[in-house]
């Protein structure tokens, strides 16, 4: 078998830029009319969205148990490790800000790097034991952990002089007084210039398929508010999305799960007019989209193996590429997964005034790296699609990534492709364009 991509726009190349308001997107195709080129915030909750907020994310990071599935992630651990400890020249003597901070481990090997000072910002009650990581790791001369949304929280007052803050103009820090509404443009400017006093920004923002549970918003926002706009460095400062056709069993599990549903339900139909007199086929139709919903048109987390991957991704270029085959496979859909670099800045600005990352790192959620806590998600199709043996597939298509409008974290996956295959007797086969869109949960 030989399979064939050829301009499957499905990877989304992301650009950290460290000093503008921006995201940029080299394969952004999004054409809800909702959308503008603002990022949403979650400064501006109401105390019952905040709530609302609380419950549905942040709780969960409040757990060692949570904590401990992600400390526990080689890969994770290493990248991290690795672009602060080979990269000390990069952190001495700086001021770093670590968003969303958790268990405080990043803050404490910024210390352990050199930084002069390091904010460690953390919204849950994690921050608790923050401090208590910090304290026994003997760095919280260095480190300060600061519990809040990194939205609402201010540089301590008191380090401006102790620890001889700077915008990056060479101006020293002040407490002079801003206007006092803070809703207005020049009360609001006037704190962001006071406060642009971090040199480095590093998080692990990073959710499932890269941009679940949008801390990226939050990040950005932290960035605008505290790092030096010329000088200022965001780790990490690259990320990738990348999709390729699988070929995965999980996915027949999957359709049979859903047809036993199905079946379950038609059985209480039965039993339901049978024993009780009522008829309940009035609300097959709307139990049948649930259970499609849930099955077929949510994407699945999954640990998948390099060989589940039917043809390498490519990232916003048009790419030809095969895989060899003996036996009849089939096409059970897509799975997607990130990439992200621990590197210099790459904009003008950045190159001529930015720090010089000298040992960059490149991680990879890829199922040829092996497991990570993130794993891969899967789109299933709701049918396989069978290629024949020494036959050729060519897979077109777009894919776009949606933010709910019911839930600001979370995000809908739109994909539209055509499939054309070539049998081995060279007859040809190419489907309609597919339209599917799938809730990332």
């Amino acid at each position: 078998m030989k399979i064939t991509k050829s301009v499957l726009v499905c990877c989304c190349c992301l650009v950290i830029h460290t000093a503008s308001s921006s995201i940029t997107n080299n394969n952004s195709n999004n054409n809800n009319d909702d959308d503008d080129d603002t990022i949403p915030t979650f400064h501006s909750q109401d105390e019952q969205q905040k709530a609302s907020d609380y419950a549905n994310y942040f709780s969960a990071y409040a757990d060692l148990h949570h904590q401990k599935i992600m400390l526990t992630d080689s890969h994770r651990m290493t990248a991290y490790h690795d672009a602060i400890m080979k990269n000390q020249h990069v952190f001495r003597d700086k001021v770093v800000m670590d968003v969303g901070s958790g268990s405080g481990i990043l803050a404490v090997w910024a210390a352990k790097a050199g930084a002069k000072r390091v904010y460690a910002v953390e919204y849950t009650d994690m921050a608790k034991h923050a401090r208590k990581v910090v304290e026994a790791n003997g760095v919280d001369h260095v480190v300060t952990v600061i519990q809040g949304a990194v939205e609402d929280v201010t540089i301590p007052v008191e380090d401006w002089e102790a620890f001889h803050l700077q915008t990056e103009d060479g101006g020293a820090a002040t407490a002079k007084e801003c206007p006092a509404a803070d809703d207005d443009d020049a009360s609001i400017s006037c704190k962001q210039q006071q406060s642009k006093v971090v040199d480095i920004i590093i998080s692990e923002w990073m959710g499932y398929f890269l941009l679940r549970e949008s801390m990226l918003d939050s990040v950005i926002r932290a960035r605008d508010m505290f790092l030096k706009p010329k000088s200022g460095i965001l780790l990490p400062s690259h990320a990738t999305m990348l999709i390729a056709p699988i070929m995965n069993e999980d996915h027949h599990m999957v359709i049979e799960e859903y047809l036993e549903g199905m079946d379950d339900w038609n059985d209480y139909l039965v039993d339901a007019k049978k024993q009780y007199g009522v008829d309940m086929s009035i609300l097959t139709e709307e139990y049948d989209k649930e259970q499609r919903d849930y099955y077929l048109k949510s994407s699945h987390y999954v640990q998948l193996d390099g060989d589940t991957i039917l043809a390498p991704p490519s990232c916003c270029q048009d790419v030809r590429f095969g895989r060899g085959g003996a036996e009849d496979e089939e096409i059970n859909g897509f799975a997607g997964w990130f990439t992200v670099d621990i590197q210099s800045r790459t904009d003008e600005e950045g190159k001529q005034f930015g720090a010089k990352m000298t040992n960059p790192v490149h991680f990879s959620s890829s199922p040829e790296i092996g497991d990570t806590h993130w794993g891969q998600q899967a789109f299933y199709f709701a049918s396989a699609i069978p290629v024949q043996s020494n036959g050729k597939v060519k897979i077109d298509g777009t894919m776009e990534m949606i933010r709910s409008k019911e839930n600001a974290r979370l995000y809908n996956v739109k994909l539209q492709y055509t499939i054309g295959a070539t049998a081995a007797d060279g007859l040809n086969n190419v489907m309609d364009m597919v339209e599917s869109v799938y809730k990332i949960p």
